[in-house]
């Protein structure tokens, strides 16, 4: 004879021996108690939570004519014969008998009366199978049912069953079971049976249970046939998951964004012929450990892993982030729906590896966070480093220069003017550029060519005053300086312009005037929003007023407030205009004959023809 599996061994055949689903038991333990029996009753709820099992123990204790705290006694007549199998509780499966006939059938057979028992019962497991003219064809009967007719309609998805069903049943919802208490059940029936365990391979086959105690009992079956002790290394085996330091390593690179070492893991175990959901599965599941390890105080007691790979799990823990540990979570669970739909898993695993692997590619918020912390802890490691020291460093020898003039007796007057410049802003010491790339004849802007800021620091000099090495600021006394006083002053006059307008003769146009101004003002002016503004701008000239225009009233707007007009007064002075303004288009501008009369003045041997 075949072995009996566990979940049919150990069904539980009183309400006492129900694991969990207080709720439901004692309603019915009530009920019972009262004589208060109702005709028809919906137990829904997840698989493996006792549907089945309460339905065929109420259906045994509303018939025992000496019930034991709401439960069978399994002493009395209708006991044993229920027990011995009776005609007066029946058991249908609507999955396979789901159509109008077999619900025809049930509605004629239901008004005979029970054989040997009080009450006749039926049970109709997955309920929800039935077709619409089968629920129609029960929905009379199940409305005024006989008086010794009992229903108890069972289905893990009430939502499909017709609201006129629902309205005539009373609702009784199974929860999903506790780990706890699973592991409590386990633990009595593995003591039962005699087979030796590990805590934590109880710990794990309960969790693989997943709060149903039939899918906890049949994964218990298959890893009790796996050795003669119960270990955590044979459950692991048994569920085919990838081996734990494989997955800590893979998840440790993921959360340190080490995408090389992530990729090889992956390759790693996929190759050993592990299943890319299963893969994924174990991946998320480390991931949950490691955010209980990193925020529950408790979580030693919580995981139940051996300490060896529970210290990994904490280890992992510490090191990383926590933003990075829910993006991770997020992208992997994401995959795990799109799997279903992949017709190449691995491919669409290994995307979500380097998706995760590789912040800085990414744009969210969650991705731009962790780039920002990581950049924080890579600036605190510098300044513990010494980057502070190098700073003040690097700033000593401008205090020693200004101090330097002032050791000669004779030049003390004259030299005072000489650290004012090199205190002015590097864009108010840089001389006319007599080449620029970037500018066409007529002073259009296309864009100033980027300098590093240290190049602009030996231009400084004039050609008559060449700079000692800085190594030996102190060797160099103050004859040099007292040599030529002649270029001392020019520093000192800030309304000279500082960028030459690249027309030789007469005075300068406003679109060369315009282009001027944009290079001062990218040379100045760290403000990228107001550069962009001023981009798209028409110039021309209004007297002694250059006058800017733009077609949007956003920028014009925007340009009017007081910190911009500020920064390009500042720009303007540098170019040697003191008057500007900026208007919308066609409020006050110049009139387009005023430049065609220019182009037929400078290509006079040209028809030029105005349409």
């Amino acid at each position: 004879m075949a072995q009996t599996s566990l979940y049919r061994r150990f069904r539980p055949s009183t309400f006492d021996e129900m694991v969990r689903q207080e709720h439901v038991v004692r309603i019915l333990k009530n009920q019972i108690a009262q004589n208060a029996v109702g005709h028809a009753y919906l137990f829904c709820g997840p698989r493996g939570t006792g549907k089945t099992s309460v339905a065929r123990i109420f259906a045994r204790a509303v018939n025992c004519s000496a019930p034991v705290n709401g439960s069978p006694c399994g002493k009395c007549p209708s006991c044993i014969a229920l027990k011995e199998g009776s005609l007066d509780v029946v058991e249908i499966d609507a999955a396979s008998n789901n159509g109008v006939n077999e619900m025809r059938d049930l509605r004629e057979k239901v008004q005979y009366p029970p054989v040997s028992c009080k009450y006749k019962v039926y049970i109709i497991d997955e309920v929800h199978m039935l077709t619409d003219s089968a629920f129609n064809a029960l929905l009379k009967t199940l409305e005024e049912p006989p008086a010794h007719a009992i229903f108890i309609l069972a289905t893990t998805e009430p939502q499909k069953l017709p609201a006129t069903i629902l309205s005539r049943c009373m609702r009784l919802d199974f929860k999903l079971i506790p780990v706890e208490d699973l592991e409590a059940h386990l633990k009595r029936v593995l003591q039962e049976i005699g087979k030796p365990y590990e805590e934590e391979a109880v710990s794990a086959i309960a969790r693989a249970g997943a709060g149903s105690d039939r899918d906890m009992l049949s994964i218990a079956e298959m890893c009790i046939a796996y050795s003669d002790r119960l270990t955590y290394e044979g459950v692991t085996a048994v569920l085919g998951a990838a081996d734990f330091k494989e997955t800590v390593s893979l998840v440790s690179a993921l959360l340190s964004a080490d995408l090389s070492a992530a990729i090889s893991a992956t390759e790693r175990i996929l190759a050993e012929g592990k299943s890319v959901g299963v893969l994924l599965k174990d991946i998320l599941e480390l991931l949950n450990r490691v955010t209980v390890a990193k925020t529950c105080r408790t979580a030693e007691r919580i995981l139940a892993l051996p300490k060896e790979l529970f210290a990994e799990v904490k280890a992992l823990a510490d090191g990383a982030d926590g933003r990075a540990v829910l993006r991770a979570a997020e992208i992997f669970s994401r995959t795990e729906t799109e799997l279903r739909y992949s017709s190449s898993p691995r491919i669409a695993l290994e995307t979500a590896v380097m998706r995760v692997a590789t912040p800085e590619a990414d744009l969210g918020l969650d991705a731009v966070l962790i780039r920002l912390t990581r950049l924080e802890a890579e600036l605190a490691a510098l300044k513990e480093g010494g980057l502070l020291q190098r700073a003040e460093e690097k700033a000593e020898p401008a205090p020693e220069a200004a101090q330097a003039p002032a050791k000669p007796a004779e030049p003390v007057s004259a030299k005072p003017a000489e650290p004012v410049p090199a205190k002015r802003p590097a864009q108010e010491e840089e001389p006319p550029y007599p080449e620029e790339p970037a500018w066409s004849e007529e002073g259009n802007f296309y864009g100033a060519p980027e300098e590093p800021a240290a190049a602009a620091l030996p231009r400084k000099a004039p050609p008559s005053a060449p700079v000692a090495p800085a190594p030996q600021p102190a060797a160099q006394p103050a004859p040099q300086p007292v040599a030529q006083p002649a270029p001392a002053p020019q520093p000192m006059q800030p309304a000279q312009p500082v960028f030459s307008a690249p027309a030789a003769e007469g005075k300068m146009t406003a679109e060369q005037a315009y282009g001027l101004f944009m290079r001062a003002l990218r040379k100045t002016c760290r403000n990228g929003v107001l550069f962009t503004m001023c981009l798209d701008l028409g110039a021309f000239y209004e007297g002694d007023t250059l006058v800017l225009t733009t077609d949007s009233e956003t920028v014009c707007r925007s340009l009017g407030r007081e910190e911009h007009r500020k920064l390009m007064a500042e720009a303007f002075a540098l170019v040697g205009i003191s008057s500007f303004d900026v208007r919308l288009k066609g409020r006050g501008a110049p009139a387009a004959g005023g430049g065609m009369e220019e182009l037929k003045r400078n290509f006079k041997d040209y028809p030029i023809e105005v349409k």
